[in-house]
C-alpha cells in the first residue's frame, strides 16, 4: 500500500496554517489519512541547547525571545496535546556553551546525586531518549559522567569507546555509553486500535573531540567513525526487533564524499540500510532549509537525505526539528509510508525585529529558577581582574587594548588545540577586530570596561558576536595581502596637507582585522589595494610596509597559523587568499568563550596594548577622525601615535587630531 501521493501537500500551505504551538491534529494531513492498520507518528527533536534554558542572554544580562529550551518547552506541550503518537529526544551540546553551564562547572560544581539544570529542565519534559555532542566532553569524563546520571531517559552513542584501542569488529568495543536503546511503546492507528512498536534510538559524537578535547579524553576514550558504527549496529537493532530505527546525529551536512572519521557524516549516515529517519544538528543551522539548497543527496525543501527524512532544530532552542511519519503495518512490524518534516521556530524576525511565537513553559522555568538566579549572580560578579583599562575609542586607529586581548585569548587557545598535530611547530599569530567602535552604534557604542574587577558579562563587550573559533595556514604572503585589505578602512592621504579625514565610513569595523605576533606600519600616502568590499582596486599598491616576525623581514614564503573566527575564515569581508581550502582547525568553541576561560585561567589580565602596528610618519600631515567621547580620558595614554582633541564631532562624537 502506496500513501504518497496521498501526503503530497504544499509546506508553505501547511505552515501558514500552523498555530504557533502546532498543527491542529484535526487538520494535520496525516492525521486526516490514518486508518487502520496506519499510525501517524511525529518525533521531535532538540538539538544545540548549549545550557539555554531560561530565554536569557547572560552576557547582555537581558532576556531574550530567540532561545531557551523553556520556550521549545510550548511548542512540545502542542504536538504533544495534538498528536495521538510522538516521542521527543535530544541531539546533544546540551552541557556547555553560557555562563550557566561555566557556573555549574566552575563554581558549583558536580557531586555525586546532584542535578544539572539543564537536566532538570529536559527531566520536565520526558525525553524518549538522547546523544552526546561534542560540547558534552569540554569539562571532563568524570563531570560529564555525573550529570548523565540525573537524566530521566537514556542517553546513548555507538562511536565512543572505552580506552585508546579500537577493536577489530565495532561490535567488539568497548564502548563508554549503550550505543543505542529500543523504546517499546503502543501506538494508536487511524482506527484507534492500540498496536506494540519498538523504536530503535541509536547516537553519534563527531570523531574531533580528540582532537577538541585532548587534554580530557586521549587515553581515556577512542571514537569510531560514525558510518561504520552505524554499519555495525543498526543491522543488531534490527535483529533484535526494532520496527523503525532513529539516528540521533550530533553531526552536520556535508555533501563531500565520504571520508574516514568525517565530521560533519548526516549525510552520508542516512545512506546506511535501515536507518528510517536522522535527527542532524552541531552545524547550529535549520533544516529543511535553504542553507542546504543545491547539495547532491540533499533535499532541502522536502527535508531528505538520501530520500530519508531528516531534520535539524537550529541551536539554543531556537527550533523544534520535527519528522512525521505516517507508518503502516507491514506483516508483524511496521513500516514507513511517507513523511513530512520541518524545523519549527520559537520566534519570528523581520529586519531587526523578533517577534516571539510562543511563550515560556512555566514548569521548565520553574525547575531551573534557582540556577538562573544562582547564575545571573555569577555573570554579574568579578570573575578576573584587567590590569589596565579595556577600551575600544582608538581602536581603529592604534594598536588598542580589546582586540589585544581577544587576539592574546586567541593565541593561548590554538596553541593548546594544535598540540601533538603537524601545525605543533608553526608561529601563531591572530587576527582579530574591534566590534563596538562607533560607527552607527552613536557616540556610546564602544567597549569601557575601568582598571579592577571584570565580569563575565563584560566579555560581550569585548566580543559581541557568537563566532567559532578557527585557525588558517597561510603563507607570509597572505599574511601580508590579508593586512592590506583591512587597512583599506583609511582614507588616501596627502603627505604635507593637515586635517584630512582618516576613516572610510564605508568600510565596517568588524572588517578591520589586526594581526598579532607581527609588527608593521601603515603608509598612508599609497592608494589601499582593496574596495571596503574588497575586490582589488589598485592591485599594486602597498599600504603594509616594515613588516616583521621576530625583529625580521616576514618571508613571504614561510608558513603560519593564524587564530581567527568562522566567519573570517569562511570567506566572510572577502579577505585575498582565505576559504576553506586553508583551515587547519575548526574548534567546537565561541570566541567569547575563549576569552571567558582565558581571564578565569589568567586570574588578572594585562591587556595593554604593545603598539605592533602603528602609522607610517609623514612629516607636515594631519589627520581627523571622529570617536565616542567617553574616549577623552584614555587618548593620551594611547600607543605608537600622538593623539590630540580638536573640538566636536557630529551627532555626539568628540574629533581628534593625529600628527603623522
Amino acid at each position: 500500500m502506496s500513501l504518497a501521493k496521498d501526503f503530497r501537500l504544499n509546506r508553505r500551505t501547511l505552515l501558514m496554517g500552523a498555530a504557533a504551538t502546532g498543527f491542529s491534529a484535526a487538520l494535520h494531513p496525516y492525521s486526516l489519512r490514518a486508518q487502520e492498520g496506519t499510525a501517524h507518528l511525529r518525533l521531535m527533536e532538540t538539538t544545540d541547547l548549549h545550557v539555554h534554558v531560561f530565554p536569557y542572554d547572560y552576557y547582555s544580562d537581558k532576556p531574550v525571545d530567540t532561545a531557551g529550551l523553556a520556550r521549545t518547552a510550548t511548542l512540545i506541550h502542542g504536538i504533544r496535546d495534538e498528536a495521538t503518537n510522538s516521542v521527543l529526544v535530544d541531539n546533544g551540546d546540551f552541557l556547555q556553551g553560557n555562563p550557566m553551564g561555566d557556573f555549574i562547572a566552575y563554581e558549583r560544581g558536580m557531586k555525586e546525586g546532584d542535578l544539572h539544570p539543564v537536566i532538570k529542565g529536559m527531566n520536565v519534559l520526558d525525553f524518549d531518549a538522547g546523544t552526546l555532542g561534542n560540547h558534552e566532553f569540554n569539562y571532563g569524563l568524570d563531570f560529564m559522567t555525573k550529570v548523565l546520571a540525573g537524566a530521566n531517559f537514556p542517553v546513548v552513542c555507538a562511536n565512543l569507546v572505552n580506552g585508546s584501542t579500537l577493536a577489530g569488529d565495532a561490535r567488539k568495543d568497548d564502548l563508554f555509553l549503550k550505543p543505542y536503546v529500543i523504546v517499546e511503546k503502543q501506538i494508536t492507528d487511524g482506527a484507534g486500535n492500540a498496536h506494540p512498536i519498538r523504536i530503535g534510538f541509536i547516537g553519534f559524537v563527531p570523531p574531533q573531540i580528540m582532537n577538541w578535547d585532548r587534554r580530557h579524553l586521549e587515553g581515556n576514550v577512542n571514537t569510531r567513525d560514525i558510518v561504520d558504527a552505524a554499519r555495525a549496529f543498526v543491522p543488531e537493532m534490527r535483529e533484535q526487533g526494532c520496527d523503525l530505527v532513529i539516528a540521533l546525529s550530533h553531526s552536520g551536512i556535508d555533501a563531500n564524499d565520504r571520508s574516514d572519521r568525517m565530521e560533519n557524516a548526516s549525510l552520508h549516515l542516512a545512506g546506511v540500510e535501515g536507518i528510517d529517519a536522522v535527527f542532524t544538528g552541531h552545524q547550529h543551522l535549520v533544516f529543511p532549509g535553504p542553507q542546504y539548497a543545491g547539495l547532491p543527496g540533499v533535499d532541502a525543501d522536502k527535508g531528505t537525505l538520501f530520500g530519508k527524512p531528516a531534520a535539524m532544530g537550529g541551536f539554543w532552542g531556537s527550533h523544534l526539528g520535527v519528522i512525521d511519519l505516517m507508518i503502516e503495518r507491514d506483516g508483524n512490524g511496521w513500516r514507513v509510508a511517507n513523511f513530512m518534516t520541518e524545523a519549527r521556530p520559537i520566534y519570528q524576525k523581520e529586519g531587526r525585529e523578533v517577534t516571539p511565537l510562543v511563550d515560556s513553559q512555566q514548569d521548565v522555568l520553574d525547575a531551573v529558577k534557582e540556577d538562573h538566579e544562582a547564575t545571573l549572580a555569577y555573570v554579574r560578579r568579578p570573575v578576573g581582574k584587567t590590569s589596565a583599562p579595556l577600551h575600544s575609542y582608538f581602536a581603529l586607529v592604534a594598536d588598542d587594548p580589546s582586540v589585544q586581548i581577544v587576539s592574546k585569548a586567541q593565541i593561548w587557545y590554538i596553541e593548546q588545540m594544535l598540540k601533538g598535530t603537524q601545525w605543533d611547530d608553526l608561529p601563531v599569530l591572530s587576527a582579530a577586530a574591534p566590534f563596538k567602535a562607533g560607527g552607527r552604534g552613536g557616540p556610546d557604542y564602544y567597549t569601557d570596561v575601568p582598571v579592577g574587577d571584570i565580569a563575565i558579562k563584560n566579555v560581550a563587550d569585548l566580543y559581541l558576536y557568537p563566532n567559532t573559533v578557527r585557525a588558517v595556514a597561510v603563507k607570509g604572503s597572505i599574511v601580508k595581502d590579508w593586512l592590506e585589505r583591512s587597512a583599506g578602512i583609511f582614507r588616501q592621504i596627502e603627505p604635507g596637507k593637515t586635517d584630512q579625514p582618516l576613516i572610510n565610513s564605508d568600510f565596517p569595523s568588524y572588517n578591520f582585522d589586526v594581526i598579532d605576533g607581527v609588527t608593521y606600519q601603515i603608509d598612508l600616502s599609497q592608494p589601499s589595494k582593496y574596495d571596503p568590499k574588497g575586490e582589488r582596486l589598485n592591485p599594486d599598491a602597498n599600504r603594509i610596509v616594515n613588516l616583521e616576525y621576530q625583529g625580521a623581514p616576514l618571508d613571504p614564503d614561510a608558513t603560519f597559523v593564524v587564530a581567527t573566527n568562522n566567519y573570517r575564515s569562511g570567506g566572510g569581508g572577502n579577505f585575498p587568499g582565505l576559504g576553506d581550502e586553508v583551515v587547519v582547525f575548526v574548534g567546537p568553541d565561541t570566541n567569547r568563550d575563549v576569552l571567558v576561560r582565558y581571564i578565569v585561567e589568567q586570574g588578572t589580565i594585562n591587556p595593554s596594548a604593545d603598539a605592533n602596528w602603528t602609522f607610517k610618519g609623514l612629516p607636515g600631515t594631519t589627520v581627523l577622525f571622529e570617536t565616542g567621547p567617553g574616549g577623552t580620558e584614555h587618548a593620551a595614554s594611547v600607543e605608537g601615535v600622538k593623539i590630540e582633541p580638536a573640538g566636536d564631532g557630529a551627532d555626539g562624537f568628540a574629533r581628534y587630531r593625529i600628527a603623522l
